[in-house]
């Protein structure tokens, strides 16, 4: 399990690296470097004499309530004001100031009216593209994870970037702006929640698993990178795999504190496949079976059970998204079909995957049919075809040909 937790915090910070240096707070006066360039209140911005609790002098001189401070935001400049009046200029406000209404230093020190446009397009469009919009999933997202994240910081930062970065989809005119919003924030969620990894307890598993689906959501959401194909990799472990793994180790650790509550997922019943989705199953089991057919002529007998248990609970995955389909749009509903998949595999398989075994690859190819059935979702768009043109290439030529139904599927 440690070895896991490792993993997980290294994944996490893959992605930030580059702005690790920065995160560490340096202590400068008044204002610490790494707080100026988030436009947070800083604590080294207080008064140098801390009075203690219980002391006279604290008594004498307790601490007034706290006012509303504004501050330079650092996605927008200052608009220019009207006012000719230095004093008048002083108080007023305008868009390009950040408002502090935290009501204490527990907070995160602060919103700016950018990070109110993020909060607001999460809480009325982001939310709903998540997947299954009835009550409670969208009660979960739409209200219980921005609440949450008021006293848990990682998971506001964590909901800002994937909702930047969707504005970044729907803007391409503001893009690039938008994902610099999504990197500062996701930096913050991520290195908040890699310093509360080792200490998961009953009252903070929740918001760690909450933390951990996100970032796995924004993974998605950067979209397709050379070289990294979600289950292996060119260079080494998979990022999102590691990922993966640090997800089934939060849940395996505080599974029934984790599914309680607005989470508990209740009795789930057995939905009824339409005939049309039913002649479309049928079809692609011919393909598996005709794949699992392949591994059974060609697998060392040693060897076969693995990878025989492997298709098998691919074909029933299949099943288990098209049931789903019978009820729900395709996108990020088919998430649990899908994805866990991919969460359920034995270690050992994995490994294979990893060392690109071309029989652990022919599955994969397979596996990654599912994920044609996912694009609608805007943050699931272009991984299928990503994913199945790295399995092609890491394929010698001669298991092409049973790999040409998914490749046809995808790119066709």
């Amino acid at each position: 399990m440690d070895r896991i937790l490792h993993l997980l915090c290294s994944a996490l910070c893959l992605s930030t690296d580059d702005q690790a240096d920065t995160f560490q707070c340096d202590e400068k006066k008044p204002t610490c470097t790494n707080c100026l360039h988030h436009s947070v209140e800083c604590d080294f911005s207080a008064p140098a004499v801390l009075l203690s609790q219980g002391s006279p002098a604290a008594s004498n001189n307790p601490t007034p309530p706290r006012r509303f401070r504004f501050k330079p935001s650092k996605y927008q400049p200052l608009a220019e004001s009207p006012c000719d009046n230095e004093n008048e200029l002083a108080d007023s406000t305008s868009t390009g100031v950040q408002c502090d209404l935290s009501a204490s230093h527990h907070a995160s020190g602060g919103i700016s009216f950018a990070d109110l446009e993020l909060f607001h397009h999460f809480i009325t469009t982001t939310y709903s593209t998540f997947g299954d919009l009835s009550n409670k999933h969208r009660d979960i997202w739409q209200v219980h994870v921005p609440r949450s994240g008021i006293n848990f910081p990682p998971i506001h930062h964590l909901t800002l970037a994937i909702t930047a970065l969707h504005l970044a989809y729907e803007n391409p005119d503001r893009h690039d702006d938008y994902v610099t919003k999504a990197d500062s924030h996701f930096t913050f969620g991520v290195r908040s929640v890699t310093n509360i990894l080792s200490k998961l307890d009953f009252d903070n598993c929740q918001m760690i698993y909450l933390s951990a689906v996100l970032i796995c959501f924004i993974y998605f959401a950067r979209g397709p990178r050379r070289g990294e194909y979600l289950v292996f990799s060119e260079t080494g472990q998979s990022e999102w795999l590691v990922l993966m793994r640090g997800v089934r180790y939060i849940v395996i650790s505080r599974r029934v504190e984790i599914f309680s509550g607005i989470l508990d997922p209740g009795k789930q019943g057995s939905p009824k496949m339409t005939p049309a989705l039913e002649t479309e199953l049928n079809e692609q089991q011919t393909h598996l079976n005709a794949a699992r057919r392949f591994l059974d002529q060609n697998v060392p007998e040693s060897e076969k059970e693995l990878y025989l248990s492997a298709m098998e609970t691919l074909m029933t995955s299949f099943e288990e998204m098209y049931n789903i389909r019978s009820i729900r749009n395709d996108g990020a509903n088919l998430m649990p079909a899908v994805i866990g998949w991919v969460y359920r595999l034995e270690e050992t398989f994995v490994q294979r995957l990893e060392k690109k075994d071309s029989f652990a690859l022919v599955i994969l190819a397979h596996w990654s049919v599912m994920l044609k059935y996912m694009a609608p979702s805007w943050f699931m768009e272009g991984w299928d075809v990503h994913v199945i043109s790295g399995i092609r290439s890491s394929l010698g030529v001669e298991y092409h040909q049973w790999i040409e139904w998914p490749v046809n599927t995808i790119c066709g």
